[in-house]
C-alpha cells in the first residue's frame, strides 16, 4: 500500500455516500440523524484526494440505506454525492444525487415570522434555486445554512 492510498474497511450491508464536498461529512452526518446513540457503524473521511473534486469526504453508514427525502436534502449540501447501496460487500446500486425542484418537511424556516414557526399545522416547503433553497412561504433564502435547518 502507497502513502497515498486511502484504507477504510468494507461494509457488509449500508450506504456509502462518496464525493461529498470537502467539509461537509459532519453536516451530512447531521442530516441523517445520525449521532453516534443509534448505534450504527459509521466511517468517515473527511478532506481525502479525489480526482475529480480536488479534495472530499466520505461517509459509510453500516446496516442504513437512505430514503429519497434524505437523499434530497443531502443533494442540496452535496451535489456531486454518489449514493452506493452496499449488501453483503458488494457495491449493487450507484446512484448520483440529483437537486430535487423542492423539498417538503425536511427543513425549518429560519424567519420567525413564517407561518412554519406559528404553531400552525402546516409543513415547510422549500424551492430549490440556483443560491440555495426558499420557503414557499416568506420566501425566506437559505443558502450557506442549509445543514443548520434541517428538521428530519
Amino acid at each position: 500500500m502507497s502513502e497515498h492510498e486511502l484504507r477504510v474497511s468494507k461494509i457488509r450491508d449500508g450506504t456509502v455516500i462518496d464525493h461529498v464536498e470537502s467539509g461537509q461529512a459532519l453536516n451530512v452526518l447531521a442530516i441523517l440523524g445520525i449521532d453516534g446513540s443509534e448505534g450504527l457503524a459509521v466511517s468517515v473521511g473527511m478532506n481525502v484526494p479525489s480526482d475529480r473534486l480536488g479534495r472530499k469526504d466520505i461517509v459509510k453508514v453500516e446496516g442504513r440505506e437512505l430514503s429519497q427525502s434524505e437523499v434530497d436534502v443531502l443533494s442540496l449540501i452535496a451535489p456531486e454525492a454518489t449514493i452506493n447501496i452496499v449488501r453483503e460487500f458488494e457495491v449493487v446500486e450507484k446512484n448520483r444525487v440529483t437537486r430535487p425542484d423542492g423539498v417538503s418537511g425536511v427543513l425549518s424556516c429560519p424567519n420567525r415570522n413564517c407561518i412554519t414557526n406559528d404553531d400552525e399545522p402546516v409543513e415547510t416547503r422549500f424551492d430549490v434555486v440556483a443560491d440555495g433553497v426558499r420557503c414557499d412561504y416568506c420566501s425566506t433564502i437559505l443558502r450557506d445554512d442549509i445543514a443548520d435547518h434541517i428538521d428530519v
